[in-house]
């Protein structure tokens, strides 16, 4: 066994012993896994669906439902442009483009080196500091395209 099943083991066996295994648990734990590996892995889907006696159809069902969820590893900084109706309409669509332009990449894919992420978000819930954009959920409202271009230059210097 490798270190990193090793250590994968001893999370999930720690997890388990923390809940009962009945179909009412799924979301935490998901949700624990999600903040654990910053994703679901796939094999932790399968050992979450032996524990809890649930299909593995029903929990991907859930993990892909779900936007808090990830069936992928995210970068160490997550960013999320919002471009639901008041961010779109006040230029949310620019920040997007610039963020694509300096990091290279597409909204749901990581940088190579892991560093970044990018989604797409419908809304926030900060309508009133429209446009917004986050860095691993901290907000960064009435946001422009060199607002955008700091936070990226302070986060590469880290």
């Amino acid at each position: 066994m490798t270190e990193k099943e090793q250590k994968q083991d001893e999370f999930l066996k720690k997890l388990f012993s923390e809940y009962k295994p009945i179909k009412d648990n799924l979301i935490q734990i998901l949700n624990e896994v999600q903040e654990h590996y910053g994703y679901v892995p796939m094999d932790v889907q399968k050992d979450i669906s032996e524990f809890l006696s649930i299909p593995m159809a029903e929990i991907y069902g859930v993990v892909t439902f779900y936007s808090r969820f990830s069936l992928k590893p995210k970068g160490k900084y997550n960013i999320s442009v919002c471009l639901g109706t008041a961010c779109f309409v006040k230029g949310s669509q620019k920040i997007m483009d610039r963020l694509l332009e300096r990091l290279q990449i597409q909204p749901g894919e990581t940088t190579a080196d892991g560093m970044f992420s990018i989604e797409e978000t419908r809304c926030v819930g900060a309508c009133g500091l429209a446009p917004v954009f986050t860095v691993n959920g901290e907000v960064y409202g009435k946001a422009t395209v060199q607002k955008l271009d700091q936070v990226l230059d302070e986060l590469m210097k880290q």
